[in-house]
Parts: C-alpha cells; structure tokens; sequence
C-alpha cells in the first residue's frame, strides 16, 4: 500500500517504461464485495490506518524524510483504491499505482528491500480492516474470508513485483543519468571548461576531489589489437584506487581512458602506481604532479607523451625517461635525428639492425655495464663490446663521448617509437 499518487513520479528523460508483471486471473470473491464496497467509502479514514502501521512497522519511514508524511499517505491512498476498487468489483487489477511507488520510491533513495517491506505491511494491515469489518457481517462466511485471503495475498505479490521492477528501471536510468554527467564534468576538467574557480570548486565538489592538488592525469590505452572502441583499458580502476585511499575521476574515450588522481602524501604516488601496475594488457602515462585542477589540460598532454614512450604494457611515469619525452613530444624530428646517428645501421639487413639496436638500448638500460647487458641479452661480455664498436663504427660516434652517446640514446628510443606507432 507504499504508493505514490496515481499519475505517480516522473520517469526520467529517454528512461525505458519497465513491463509490468502480468495480473494472473483473479476475481473478487461475490461474498466479500460488500466489505469492499465499505472501506472504499471511508478511505481517507483507511488510509490513516495503513499509514501508521507502515510508520510504526517499517524503520525506514518513520520520520518525515526520505519519504515525507503527506506523500506516503497520498500513495497509500491511491493504491488502497486500487486494490479496493477490484475486490468491490467496480475495476480491474490495475498494478500502475505499485509501478508509480517503485518510481518514487527510488527518486527518494528508499531501498527495494525497505519498499516490499512497507508493502507487505500494507496488505496485512488491509487484510485486518476487511477481518474486522466482516465481524459485524453475519452474510459474510468463513469460506468467504479465506478465498479472500488467497485473492488479497496475490495482489500483494502482483503488487510488490510491479514496484520491484519499477523501481530496479528507475534506479539504473538514474545512474546512467549520473554517469553521463560525471563524465561530462570530467570532460570539462580536460579540456579546461571548468578553469574559473567558481567552476572548479562546484567541479572538484561533484567529482569528489579536492580543489588543491596535487595531482596527477593517467592515460591507459589497451593493447589488444581487437579491442572494440568505448571498452575499458582498467576496468574497476576508481574502485581499486579509492580503496587505497586515492580519490579520481575518469572518462572513457574511444581509445583511451583518462582520469586525475588526487595524490596527497608522499605515499600517494607510489600507491597509484601499484594499483595501475596490476591491469594487465595496458600502456599507461603518467603525468608530473601539479597542484591546480586548472592544469589538468597540460598534464592530459605530458600524460599522452609518456604513454606514447611505451613500446609494451606497463606504467610510464613522465619523469622517469626524459629522452623518451622528448622523442615523443617531436616524433617527426626525432625521426630526422634517428636517421642522421644511426642511418647506417638502420641500413642493415633486419637480424643485423635488431641485434646492434637491442644491444645499445639494453647496454643503456644496464647503465654502461657490457656484463650487465651480457647477462640481460643472455650472450658473453665480450658480445657486447664487439656489437657496441661496431655501432661506434657505422655511426662515427664514439660511447665514450658525452655527446655522442645522448644522440644515440636519442636515436633509439625515436626508432622504437616510430616502430611501435606502426
């Protein structure tokens, strides 16, 4: 008997109608109608009952918010007609009343659970008021009050399935209508919409962040060749990151998700890191803390540059690897510069070129140490240093000198850039 008025809640804008359950067959038993007839001429008075037996019975409603006194005594009204109105055999079962409580009900934040309960509540109470009055009705037998019995309770379950439905349709179109304007505010964070104060406090408060960093912005992007548009690189990553304590923002892209984090305390960014290095089959940037949501755009740029420094999944942080950067932020003239150190290598059959470049980025990557890089590429020392004068032969550079070997590191990560972006 927990309904709202006949016309009911609003539905959302675009929200689908859910299907109502079917009524099964059902008629007013003839013995009863009279009894009916009687409540629904005094069901102003009837409503007042049912209400206080929901009040006093259901926790969740009473007090006066989340659902107020005069809106639970409308529903009920409205739906203590409908009931009464089929068992005095003046209409048929009609659940659009139940439907229009599942609808407010969830507006209202009331749980489904807490909703069936009132109306479970409802009916019982009803159920009294019709046993009451037939006490002063000699016409009305026993047989009556128990096919009456049967009818009522399978009202209460048509009734409290239709509020069900409504209101599980009601709640997801209110969190699609959420998410969507979510991500529409994430959006305007990225691309500096949001950059007066007024904005970003107004942003940052919706968003749940904080106004003052710092923070940081990840790109992911995934690295399944046939991944679909629209899916997720790190799915379930606001969760993860907010159980470590970290609060951000996301928006999916079609090829890319972006979020900012925010990440107070020394711990906060090493943290992150850990949680994004858990996904599996992503490239993910990382961008330099900043300490202004009004910076997002430009750590949205180091963020993109840093992930494009990735050849293979992993967390790439914008400071970890200058060079890398720095070759992504020019790709064209890094290009040019690839070219110009390492053109004679490049001209090189391709096991040649591979062997000599995966030996001087591997030497780079041991810190100058030809036995690191021997025990890394699984090959003697002395391996290492013929490949590297070989390379110091082709290109003229010498690995002893400052600037030569810049230009090569330089050269290198600008070859395996452009062969990643193929």
């Amino acid at each position: 008997m927990n309904n709202t008025t006949a016309a009911g809640a609003p539905a959302l804008p675009g929200a689908t109608v859910p299907r109502m359950p079917a009524v099964p067959p059902l008629s007013p038993p003839p013995g009863t109608i009279p009894l009916a007839r009687t409540l629904l001429a005094r069901e102003e008075e009837l409503a007042d009952k049912l209400d206080e037996s929901i009040r006093s019975e259901a926790e969740a409603y009473r007090a006066d918010d989340p659902v107020p006194r005069a809106a639970l005594h409308a529903s009920t009204l409205g739906n203590a007609r409908q009931v009464l109105g089929f068992l005095a055999g003046e209409s048929a079962p009609d659940v659009s009343a139940a439907a229009a409580t599942g609808r407010e009900r969830a507006a209202q934040g009331v749980s489904v659970a807490d909703m069936t309960r009132a109306f479970r509540i409802g009916f019982e109470a009803l159920w009294h008021r019709l046993v009451r009055e037939a006490a002063h009705r000699e016409e009305v037998s026993a047989d009556d009050l128990v096919t009456l019995s049967a009818t009522l309770w399978q009202l209460a379950g048509v009734y409290a399935d239709a509020a069900a439905e409504a209101h599980r349709a009601t709640t997801a179109e209110r969190l699609l209508v959420r998410e969507r304007e979510r991500s529409a505010l994430v959006e305007a964070l990225f691309t500096g919409v949001l950059a007066e104060r007024s904005g970003l406090r107004e942003g940052a408060r919706a968003l749940g962040l904080a106004l003052d960093g710092p923070f940081v912005v990840a790109v992911a992007r995934s690295l399944g060749g046939g991944t679909l548009p629209g899916r997720e690189a790190l799915p379930g990553i606001e969760a993860a990151l907010l159980s470590a304590g970290l609060r951000s923002a996301w928006r999916l892209l079609p090829d890319e998700q972006i979020g900012v984090v925010g990440v107070p305390g020394a711990g906060a960014v090493q943290a992150l890191g850990e949680a994004l290095g858990r996904v599996a089959r992503a490239r993910i940037g990382v961008s330099p803390p900043y300490d202004s949501l009004r910076e997002t755009p430009r750590a949205l740029w180091f963020a993109r540059l840093a992930l494009r420094g990735l050849t293979r999944e992993g967390v790439a942080r914008f400071d970890d690897n200058p060079l890398t950067v720095v070759a992504a932020a020019a790709p064209e003239e890094a290009g040019r510069v690839a070219r110009l150190v390492l053109g004679p290598v490049l001209a090189l059959g391709a096991a040649e070129r591979d062997r000599l470049l995966d030996t001087v980025e591997t030497w780079f990557a041991a810190g100058g140490s030809a036995e690191a890089a021997g025990r890394l590429l699984y090959c003697h020392p002395n391996t290492v240093r013929y490949r590297l004068r070989k390379v110091e032969a082709l290109t003229g550079r010498s690995l002893s000198a400052p600037q030569a070997v810049a230009e090569l590191g330089l050269a290198v990560r600008a070859v395996r850039l452009e062969a990643a972006e193929k």
